[in-house]
């Protein structure tokens, strides 16, 4: 899976939100000031290179649909960060958060709940 530039992040955000769309549904999605269709297109175009998302002619428009769910991108994503930046451990990672006060204690017993109750739920559309 290849790694995605800040502008298709937000573009793909869009996607697994709405799920297949047109680039004028996902540019009325956007908040203003809206970018320029062909900027979107651009981004777009760029997905469908890297294989995260399929084109399917409609009419004289084009559907995208999306081939990478957004729990696939997230799992790699956040592998690659706890590989980089904390020596591969997911404890470093969470210690981290707590260390830096991003992470309350209430959220934290939520997630040993999580863990203690092995509940597999994922947050998000994928």
């Amino acid at each position: 899976m290849e790694k995605l530039t800040v502008q298709e992040e937000e573009v793909m955000l869009y996607f697994w939100k709405m799920d297949a769309s047109f680039i004028r549904d996902i540019i009325d999605a956007m908040p203003e000031p809206r970018p320029p269709y062909t900027t979107v297109a651009s981004i777009v175009k760029n997905l469908e290179k890297k294989g995260y998302l399929q084109s399917q002619k409609v009419g004289n428009s084009t559907m995208f649909h999306i081939l990478i769910p957004q729990t696939d991108y997230k799992r790699q994503f956040m592998g690659n960060v706890v590989s980089n930046y904390f020596t591969g451990s997911y404890k470093e990672l969470v210690s981290f958060f707590v260390k830096d006060r991003k992470i309350s204690k209430e959220e934290l017993k939520d997630l040993i709940d999580l863990i203690e109750n092995g509940d597999n739920e994922e947050g998000g559309k994928s």
